[in-house]
């Protein structure tokens, strides 16, 4: 720090909706922070504590610091996760960093370590930014539209220039198929790593947008008429240096274990949805058709299913992984990814056979057709999902008590307000005519 001329440490940690939070501490305060961390009031954090237990500990991770380089090259400003302690040391229950180290170590001690290679897409919108009023893309492409000295362009260059500048590294960028989406995809790196990426990638994105005069976002579903944004997940177990879910004599190439890894990311994709696609706009995502899949079912090649098993390098062993389609831009990486992992390893655990893939589009089968294959679907809206969570024994273990009730009380309130809203869709329909 005292090499880069650094002014102010940033660190940062997550709330249970996902929401970045921060608190910044001059240098010399860092020593004291790093061996006793920095108290603040967690009742004011959503999610974190009641009232009369709200004194928590933030601890800075010294393996994430990173500096922020739009802050500038002199006097600059860092910035280190932090882990969420209680006062007597012991990890907090609330925090979302905990939930998914916990489901890490379950699979470390059955052997796996979990990794995740996410495809984030996004909008860019023109400034100003109205509130209530449809946002105007930044331009009118699609889906790897080649162009030149676009907003675009220049956006996913500085951006992607940034993100390597702090050591998050990006496999591949094109503009996405609605007018202003854009997606970027970052290389794959453990669960916990990649969850910190991914908040941090959010943080870049809208600095290089706001820098640029225009406004970046990750809502599930902006436009009514065209394409959400999602973030498929491409995951892998590693026991080792071995991929466990690589079998070169097994079909697709997908080993047992894969098999049941995915066999449980289908049992319960109902029961984790309210995290997965977790505001009531995300199922106005999954109800738009697209790729944003709205039926529980796993394929090869077929981009309508839930699950599919890409064959990009069919004989690279260490290329073997699930795509996971359904979640989308807006989650909580830390939940996601920790009811992800135990979803599959449940699969693994209790040996859940794989259903026969669907072959053909989904959206395009009548619902006889779709219950005859046994295919059922995801939750239609907020209040479905939140209905399936609430009996599920692997959501609350996995999320833990105060977490997985915290989430469903929430949720069921957002639900209950966007009830209460008279949409324009309303109003231009019923008015005239009631």
């Amino acid at each position: 720090m005292e090499e880069r001329d650094v002014r102010f440490v940033r660190l940062w940690f997550t709330d249970v909706l996902g929401f970045l939070k921060s608190v910044a501490i001059a240098p010399a305060e860092l020593e004291g922070a790093l061996s006793e961390g920095i108290g603040f009031d967690g009742s004011a954090i959503q999610g974190f504590a009641r009232v009369y237990e709200s004194d928590m500990v933030a601890k800075p991770d010294p393996e994430t610091f990173q500096m922020l380089p739009w802050r500038g090259t002199t006097g600059g400003t860092a910035r280190m996760f932090c882990d969420i302690a209680l006062p007597d040391g012991s990890p907090s229950f609330s925090d979302p960093r905990h939930v998914l180290r916990r489901a890490m170590k379950r699979a470390a001690d059955m052997g796996f370590t979990f990794y995740v290679h996410p495809e984030i897409e996004f909008y860019l919108f023109r400034q100003p930014l109205v509130p209530g009023v449809e946002p105007t893309p930044v331009d009118t492409s699609g889906y790897f539209d080649h162009t030149t000295m676009t907003a675009g362009t220049d956006f996913r260059r500085s951006a992607i220039t940034m993100l390597e500048q702090m050591g998050i590294s990006v496999e591949f960028s094109h503009h996405e198929g609605g007018p202003g989406q854009q997606e970027i995809d970052l290389r794959y790196a453990d669960a916990l790593t990649m969850a910190d990426n991914i908040m941090t990638f959010r943080v870049v994105v809208k600095e290089v947008a706001v820098m640029q005069d225009l406004f970046a976002s990750f809502m599930p579903k902006p436009l009514a008429q065209h394409p959400g944004s999602g973030m498929h997940s491409h995951v892998s177990l590693f026991e080792g240096d071995t991929n466990a879910f690589y079998d070169a004599a097994g079909e697709f190439n997908l080993s047992k274990t894969g098999r049941h890894f995915v066999a449980g990311l289908l049992h319960h994709a109902a029961e984790i949805s309210a995290v997965l696609n977790p505001w009531v706009n995300s199922y106005k995502r999954l109800a738009g058709g697209g790729e944003a899949p709205n039926y529980i079912c796993w394929g090869q090649n077929n981009r309508s299913a839930m699950v599919r098993i890409p064959m990009f390098k069919p004989t690279k062993a260490s290329s073997a992984r699930v795509e996971l389609r359904s979640l989308d831009s807006s989650v909580n990486p830390y939940l996601a990814f920790a009811l992800i992992l135990n979803a599959g390893l449940s699969g693994i655990e209790k040996e859940l056979p794989l259903p026969d893939p669907a072959e053909d589009d989904v959206w395009s089968l009548t619902d006889r057709q779709r219950a005859a294959l046994g295919i059922e679907p995801l939750p239609y809206s907020l209040d479905a999902a939140v209905r399936a969570m609430e009996n599920s024994t692997l959501a609350a273990e996995t999320l833990g008590e105060h977490v997985f009730d915290f989430v469903l009380r929430n949720k069921r309130a957002e639900y209950a307000e966007y009830l209460r809203q008279v949409t324009p869709l309303e109003l231009s329909r019923l008015l005239p005519s009631l």
